[in-house]
């Protein structure tokens, strides 16, 4: 079957909108965000609003600015998780960083002994090694320019490290004691902080590119600890609220007297979002993570 839907003017895709059942009080107002978001953007945050998803019609009283106060909550709440995202990411770098220097030495990460399996250790470092390569940091050309070694130390390496890479180097390193001994600073196991920091480097990348994440179904989630089994969703786990709650947890840890849980709390309150698309169990408040 070929593509055969015709490209609508603004104006167009409003009234197709309208003649849905959406209620549009400012046509000009919605023309304007349709050119600055995208009508197929926008339409992943009408969706909820749908009685009924073959036809698309909406729910009886649905107007454009709750799919627009939708829209602007999935945003803050992206640059909101972000927030927790570079304080875990920056911790665990320099978690790991330092443990490895001190007990492998400055270069470990040039050992092919020290990591597991082989085809993934020289993928994972011909990687690291392009980040080096393309680097305009000054420390790194410094480095580069200065010693013999072929990549920079442990500690200065891990600052060109996305978090990708960071996730793929700390799986695969050998030895279970030297990955205890980074979760063991989380108060994790180190298999809860592999599957952990996988799941992130997704919720990050999806961050990134400004993609959807206030609903999503996660196909690759997290383990989760069982001594946070109270603050956890044991039902809907495909769902982002595990995701808030391990990471709540971790900046609990890394940023003692921090305010991000009240400012994800502000948010939903002030957006008035249905956070059981979220995952969020009825009693989330009164969880020993959230509550307080």
């Amino acid at each position: 079957m070929r593509f055969n839907k015709p490209p609508l003017t603004l104006q167009e895709q409003v009234n197709l909108l309208v003649s849905r059942g959406l209620i549009v009080q400012d046509h000009q107002q919605a023309c304007y965000y349709m050119a600055h978001l995208n009508y197929y953007r926008l339409s992943a945050y009408w969706l909820p609003f749908e009685a009924d998803h073959s036809t698309h019609r909406f729910r009886p009283g649905t107007d454009f600015e709750a799919v627009l106060n939708l829209y602007i909550f999935d945003r803050e709440f992206r640059l909101l998780v972000m927030d927790a995202m570079e304080r875990i990411e920056v911790s665990i770098r320099a978690a790991w960083a330092y443990h490895m220097g001190h007990k492998h030495g400055a270069h470990c990460h040039l050992r092919r002994e020290l990591f597991r399996r082989k085809w993934d250790y020289d993928k994972h470092y011909k990687s690291i090694k392009q980040a080096v390569s393309h680097s305009k940091e000054t420390f790194i050309r410094h480095l580069q320019q200065t010693y013999d070694e072929a990549l920079p130390p442990i500690w200065a390496l891990v600052e060109v490290m996305t978090f990708g890479q960071l996730s793929n180097w700390y799986s695969n390193t050998r030895y279970r004691q030297d990955r205890n001994a980074v979760a063991a600073e989380y108060g994790l196991d180190e298999k809860i902080l592999t599957s952990l920091l996988h799941h992130l480097t997704i919720v990050r990348n999806l961050c990134a590119h400004h993609s959807r994440l206030w609903n999503r179904e996660f196909p690759v989630t997290p383990k989760l600890p069982k001594q946070k089994e109270a603050s956890l969703c044991q039902t809907n786990k495909r769902k982002i609220y595990n995701t808030l709650t391990l990471m709540l947890d971790l900046v609990n840890q890394i940023s003692p007297g921090h305010h991000w849980k009240t400012r994800l709390i502000d948010l939903i309150n002030h957006h008035n979002v249905d956070v059981t698309a979220m995952g969020f169990p009825s009693d989330w408040r009164n969880c020993p993570l959230w509550k307080g």
